[in-house]
């Protein structure tokens, strides 16, 4: 007899997950893959959203036809700030810009002389100024830059509703997506912001649904349940916001470290917009206040060049434990060695300092850098409130020294982490399901495990 189970696609900017799930949400399958980045007009690298359009297709076709599992529904999570276009026939208008190119300052200049100041732009719509970054800046860009690509667009999707739109055909927008630092939701008015009709974007932003929303289809010859995609980041919050009756912060980790809020009912202060703290959007349109950090990313450049410098192997890093000596014979001396690639840090020195003869003492010192970013991009989702729950999830999760270092810095709070994988899937499933969470959750499907802070010398 076949397993009934719900699909989901995790696609991160890295990794992509194909996730089967039980009735009780226990993983039954997975597979990753990984794609090769092309490049857009301007040479700049972004997603092959042919090769990732075709990989979704053919893995679901085949999972379809198993003999193993009926799947009954499906659903998407994937990274924000990034919108695929399509023209008035439906295709996709090519590239996906990557969230990391630029946008030219007179672009950013010429926005905010129109619509700021940008401090008060800022707290009504949750985004700071990032460039692409700002999937709404992004259409701005276009419009001015490109304006004969911005007259072909008849629909402007987030990349986890065109992952739906794949299966369904149908364009559509949700609240998670919109909701993450976009700067085109205004978090007052829980409507647009004005700037977004002044510009005629509302053109071209598919209708809005609720992110529980499924569409049921018959696909392939099968009556399937197909949700609308939600934002990873608002995912991998959507169990514990069910599961949990107390007050947390959950660190979300990989390319990026998010620290989130979600129990903040205003909008940004201005100190908050001060400390550069952005909003995500919960399922049901709530702000969560949300400090981001780029350290996956800055953690990749930096064990790349320890790898090379101490000529280790590449995946090394991934074995070093945390050592309570080495910590003390740093901390009796500590002073920052590291110059970021990636992060903005006043403190940093202007050029790298390796005064270790051994990789396990330079990398030691490296998360200890890292960490204090960590834990001040925590106080600033924090703020003023009580909350003594800290929950890590995502790659980091996986780092002995990284948890180490985060639950002696942070004593007075709970620090628990969960399985490094399946955070946004299984938000994912859940979201589209009618199930209803208790306390047990976490503990049961995420592996949770408590950690007691290190008595320090």
């Amino acid at each position: 007899m076949k397993k009934t189970v719900t699909a989901v696609f995790d696609i991160g900017k890295t990794n992509k997950k194909f996730f089967l799930f039980d009735d009780e949400f226990q993983e039954v399958y997975r597979e990753y893959v990984q794609f090769d980045e092309i490049t857009d007009e301007d040479g700049h690298p972004t997603e092959d959203l042919s090769a990732l359009r075709d990989w979704l297709k053919t893995v679901f076709d085949r999972m379809l036809k198993t003999e193993k599992y009926e799947i009954k529904a499906i659903n998407f999570s994937s990274y924000g700030a990034s919108l695929v276009h399509l023209d008035e026939n439906r295709d996709v208008i090519f590239p996906l810009y990557n969230y990391t190119k630029s946008i030219p300052q007179n672009i950013i200049d010429s926005f905010y002389e129109k619509y700021g100041p940008e401090a008060d732009f800022h707290q009504k719509t949750g985004s700071s100024s990032s460039g692409m970054l700002n999937a709404g800046m992004q259409l701005y860009w276009l419009k001015n830059t490109k304006p004969e690509v911005f007259k072909k667009i008849r629909y402007s999707l987030h990349l986890p509703q065109y992952l739906s739109f794949v299966f369904t055909g149908i364009p559509l927008s949700e609240y998670t997506s919109i909701g993450c630092h976009t700067s085109l939701w205004d978090f007052e008015k829980r409507d647009y912001h004005d700037w977004v009709y002044a510009e005629n974007l509302d053109q071209i932003l598919p209708p809005i649904v609720s992110t529980e929303t499924s569409i049921n289809m018959n696909y392939n010859g099968k009556r399937i349940k197909i949700g609308v995609g939600i934002h990873d980041s608002s995912a991998a919050l959507l169990p514990y916001v069910r599961s949990l009756k107390n007050q947390f912060i959950l660190i979300s980790t990989g390319t990026w470290s998010i620290a989130l809020n979600p129990f903040v009912e205003r909008t940004l202060s201005k100190k908050d917009v001060a400390d550069d703290c952005i909003n995500y959007m919960r399922i049901n349109g709530k702000p969560v206040k949300s400090a981001r950090l780029f350290l996956g990313n800055e953690y990749s450049i930096q064990v790349k060049k320890l790898t090379e410098h101490y000529q280790v192997d590449k995946d090394y890093h991934k074995t070093v434990k945390f050592d309570p000596e080495i910590h003390y014979e740093i901390v009796k001396e500590f002073e920052k060695i590291f110059k970021w690639e990636s992060i903005e840090d006043p403190e940093m020195p202007e050029e790298t300092h390796l005064r270790y003869t051994s990789f396990e003492d330079a990398y030691h010192h490296l998360m200890m850098e890292l960490v204090l970013l960590q834990v001040e991009s925590i106080k600033s989702a924090k703020g003023n409130m009580t909350i003594e729950k800290l929950f890590v999830d995502g790659g980091f999760s996986d780092n002995d020294i990284y948890i180490h270092l985060l639950s002696h810095h942070f004593r007075t709070m709970e620090l628990r982490t969960t399985d490094s994988s399946l955070g946004s899937a299984l938000g994912a499933a859940i979201c589209i399901s009618d199930t209803q969470l208790n306390s047990k959750f976490l503990k049961k499907n995420y592996s949770m495990k408590k950690h007691i802070p290190f008595i320090a010398k």
